[in-house]
């Protein structure tokens, strides 16, 4: 019965750490928000990466919100 109740919650805490999270991408250029998007990643660093792809002339300087 202990195995059992520990492969239950090995299985939920799985399932949680495999959710991906929303991050919010906002570029901004002489202080004012000029892009903005979500970003779904499965870490800061992946958002984070795909945030400074947006970093342009155009768009000013990007980051993670």
């Amino acid at each position: 019965m202990k195995k059992i109740t520990l492969l239950a919650v090995a299985f939920i805490a799985v399932s949680f750490a495999s959710c991906k999270k929303n991050y919010s991408c906002e570029c901004i250029k002489n202080g004012a928000v000029t892009f903005n998007t979500v970003i779904s990643a499965k870490s800061s660093s992946d958002a984070k990466s795909t945030c400074s792809i947006y970093d342009n002339s155009t768009n000013g300087t990007c980051s993670i919100k």
